[in-house]
């Protein structure tokens, strides 16, 4: 393989621009070119590919956002734009690609390479946290500190004025955000998708026949709770008792903002690394992820189609803490 492509695509995670610099220079180091797809499949379709090279990914693993920008495509989605993408990429000399992303970017890699057979290699970029295969994606570290940050500053206040309230955090099928921001922010009760029963202990725990006495709460709430998100569940709580006084936070985008951690650092960069050497060794169709702390390859079909669970010892301590 003398010549492989890289691209970021669906939602930014800090460490993608790690990850970028990683799979250049693991390229150059095993003497193969290696050219950029700007804005993902968007730009594969658009003809949209630059030269890379060391000098343009240095000074880059400290910042957040994706220097190959991204975009969701519908184009690719049909026929006519992957036929497009394929005829752009053998016109560029482009034997295999890497994919910085998630879920959705992973799909669309399947389906590229069984219809046209251009192998690649997927990296996860996402903070939800929420790909079968790693413990761990580029970008979640980040995303909770940025949570238990603003966490930490909203309980300053909490405690000055003695309220409740309630802080919504990113992770739309996803708590795993919510669970670790909740735990690490000594949140009195955190509201995932994952668990129905969460949902009746934060109502006993405020207005039920164990209300608590408290003289104020953190509530975490992650914004695809199957009750609504922060807003929605303040209100059904206020009909359930016309005396419950709450207030809403709403962090929505700096999650997917800012430095990346040290480890979304070291983690981008051993996983950019692991896929281009992944890619160079003839496997394909693959994502490179961390488990134990030991790099593995997981299929594409099951990154995208396996549910993986939380840890329920977190879970656990939400109630063990909160006596």
């Amino acid at each position: 393989m003398k010549k492989i492509a890289v691209y970021t695509s669906g939602g930014d995670s800090p460490g993608m621009n790690a990850c970028v610099r990683a799979v250049v220079r693991t390229a150059m180091y095993n003497q193969v070119d290696i050219v950029g797809i700007v804005r993902g499949y968007s730009g594969m379709i658009d003809n949209d590919i630059v030269e890379l090279n060391s000098r343009s990914v240095s000074n880059i693993i400290q910042r957040g956002g994706t220097i190959l920008k991204t975009a969701r495509s519908a184009a690719f989605m049909t026929p006519e734009g992957r036929l497009q993408a394929y005829n752009n990429l053998k016109a560029h000399g482009i034997e295999g690609l890497i994919c910085i992303g998630g879920n959705g970017s992973f799909t669309g890699a399947k389906l590229f390479y069984e219809e046209y057979g251009i192998p690649c290699i997927g990296a996860p970029g996402t903070i939800d946290n929420d790909l079968y295969g790693t413990d761990f994606t580029i970008g979640f570290d980040t995303a909770v500190n940025t949570a238990v940050d603003a966490i930490d500053k909203i309980r300053d206040t909490a405690d000055s004025h003695d309220r409740v309230f309630f802080v919504e955090v990113m992770g739309r099928h996803s708590g795993y955000i919510a669970l670790a921001a909740g735990v690490a922010g000594g949140a009195e009760s955190i509201l995932i998708p994952e668990s129905a029963e969460d949902w009746h202990k934060m109502i006993d725990f405020f207005i039920g026949d164990h209300k608590s006495k408290k003289a104020f709460s953190i509530v975490v709430v992650a914004e695809g709770e199957e009750h609504g998100g922060a807003m929605q569940i303040v209100e059904q709580l206020k009909a359930m008792d016309a005396q419950f006084d709450a207030r809403v936070t709403i962090l929505g985008h700096i999650q997917r903002g800012g430095s990346p951690t040290a480890y979304d650092r070291v983690l981008a960069s051993r996983l950019g690394n692991a896929a281009v050497e992944a890619l160079l060794s003839g496997e394909a169709n693959k994502m490179a992820g961390m488990r134990n702390n030991m790099v593995v390859l997981t299929s594409f079909d099951e990154a995208i189609n396996k549910t993986k669970h939380l840890n329920p010892d977190l879970l656990r301590l939400v109630d063990v803490f909160n006596c």
